[in-house]
């Protein structure tokens, strides 16, 4: 099937709005259960407690993690070259990520099988772990796509990884992993206060939210400020090509210090990204303060939208450059599939997406409602 209508330079586009609504996906998603598992040993005291902290995001997790799926699907099928170079480059943190989302079905499935307090706060903290190792390293892995990574490409585009994994921490990277943290916590708190009953855990959930919400507002303003300032940024010159055949060695870049912010200063309307991250904090904060615990969840998603297409928006049409050869940088217009792969996918992802959202949609309908530390200690399917 060829869809006259789109040429290769729409399709690439496409791909590149379609990749970012995945990753937002992930964290409106999977993002609050990684929150709430961060919070998990400080807003809950007692057994019954944790146990009812668990089971407002048991039902769904699984669910969510789909959208993780789906992104990294996304971008080895439509993004070949970013696939290759990032999952190699990023092995030993994506293993890292995978090992702590492993904790996750094991200690929901493992924790309550034993009555011993011992064994029960040991998968407590595996919970934790299983949520904030990976919102951590995700927020580091921005920040050193915002950075560039130390790879480079031959002249057969076989990929040198030059880095190390203590080499992805630096000041700047571990501030967007603060970020990340910050924020999935925000969402977290913010997916508690609808979720759990009225009471002590939701009281402590929503004073950690207000305390993430001014971290979010700290770290995303100093973000902005290492990007302004600190030298990072990169740059496409002489002529770019839009439609010709994805070749990462075919353009030419260069290293620009606070290019990142070009974009913004050029297309105004993008400042509803940055806008919305920080305004969707302060309405978060304000939610949670005066107790409107949808309003707090509307902000939580907004300011995590407004980050990650932040991200997006400054880097276009970058979308992982390199740091030590910014002329093997990958970019929307060199580093995507073909034009029939690109047709052949959107035609899947027009009629399977829609499912999967009405799907979501009626499973959070079905498990609509609060959860009580009652319900969870009389109900034989609870974790």
């Amino acid at each position: 099937m060829t869809m006259e209508f789109l040429d290769y330079e729409v399709l690439r586009l496409i791909w590149w709005v379609l990749l970012g609504v995945l990753l937002i996906g992930f964290a409106l998603t999977d993002g609050f259960d990684m929150g709430v598992a961060a919070l998990l040993p400080f807003v809950a005291r007692t057994d019954g407690e944790r146990r009812m902290v668990i089971n407002t995001i048991a039902p769904t997790w699984e669910g969510n993690q789909v959208w993780f799926i789906l992104g990294g699907g996304a971008i080895f099928a439509a993004w070949p070259f970013v696939y290759a170079v990032s999952f190699s480059g990023f092995y030993l943190a994506m293993f890292l990520v995978l090992a702590a989302l492993i904790l996750r079905p094991v200690g929901f499935k493992y924790r309550s099988k034993k009555p011993d307090k011992a064994w029960r706060t040991r998968w407590d903290w595996a919970l934790f772990v299983g949520g904030f190792v990976p919102a951590l390293v995700f927020g580091v892995a921005v920040g050193n796509v915002l950075s560039g990574a130390p790879f480079r490409l031959d002249g057969d585009l076989r990929a040198t990884y030059e880095g190390t994994l203590f080499g992805l921490f630096t000041p700047f990277t571990l501030i967007c992993g603060l970020l990340s943290v910050a924020m999935l916590v925000l969402h977290g708190a913010a997916w508690l206060s609808i979720k759990a009953e009225q009471g002590p855990v939701r009281e402590r959930a929503q004073r950690f939210g207000l305390i993430a919400a001014a971290a979010v507002l700290l770290l995303f303003a100093v973000g902005w400020v290492f990007v302004a300032t600190g030298g990072y940024g990169y740059k496409l010159i002489g002529a770019v090509d839009p439609v010709g055949p994805s070749n990462p060695l075919r353009g030419t870049a260069v290293a620009a210090s606070g290019a990142w912010l070009t974009n913004f200063a050029v297309y105004p309307w993008m400042m509803i990204a940055p806008v919305a991250g920080f305004l969707g904090a302060v309405v978060a904060a304000f939610g949670i303060r005066t107790r409107r615990d949808l309003l707090a969840f509307v902000g939580s998603s907004a300011a995590a939208k407004g980050i990650i297409a932040t991200v997006g928006l400054a880097m276009f049409p970058f979308i992982l450059p390199s740091s030590i050869d910014p002329h093997s940088s990958l970019t929307v217009w060199n580093a995507s599939s073909s034009e029939t792969t690109l047709e052949i996918m959107l035609v899947v992802v027009v009629v399977f997406l829609p499912l999967v959202l009405a799907y979501t949609a009626w499973a959070y309908r079905v498990m609509f409602g609060r959860v009580s530390e009652r319900q969870v200690l009389n109900s034989p399917d609870s974790y």
